[in-house]
């Protein structure tokens, strides 16, 4: 388990994961007043947090099911990645796919983040690629059942 410094200029506590098993720590909004969204309307949140991910991981950003499926509530770039080399605070995109107004309260848990270890590619040009049951069969090729 990777130690990460963190700053925090919320005044909510550190994320945590909820339960021994969970894979994501909820983020909450740290907001002066509340963030009125309307239908399809999208507003960055910030959370009053800064960290420093070690080389090698990322931190990725992802809705919470509980807002999505109740509010209609989602991180709109979802899921948004956090780079090693990122310094400054964390922010969510959120958008309203609820066809009522939503409004985003200071605390509200409004998105979960999960930290996870990543490689670095390396490119391998050439003229053919091995062949596949699949080959070159895109979206819905494998069939709807």
């Amino acid at each position: 388990m990777p130690q990460i410094p963190i700053i925090n200029r919320s005044h909510h506590d550190l994320p945590a994961y909820a339960t021994p098993l969970a894979a994501g720590m909820d983020l909450r909004a740290n907001i002066d007043a509340p963030v009125t969204l309307p239908p399809l309307g999208r507003a960055i949140i910030p959370t009053g947090l800064f960290m420093a991910l070690p080389p090698g991981y990322e931190a990725q950003v992802r809705p919470r099911s509980g807002l999505a499926a109740k509010r209609g509530i989602t991180v709109l770039n979802a899921p948004g990645t956090i780079d090693a080399d990122y310094r400054g605070e964390i922010g969510v995109v959120l958008v309203n796919l609820s066809a009522e107004t939503q409004t985003i309260a200071d605390g509200d848990r409004i998105a979960q983040m999960v930290i996870a270890r990543h490689d670095v590619a390396t490119w391998q040009p050439t003229d053919t690629l091995d062949a596949t049951e699949r080959g070159a069969g895109g979206f819905g090729h494998s069939g709807e059942k």
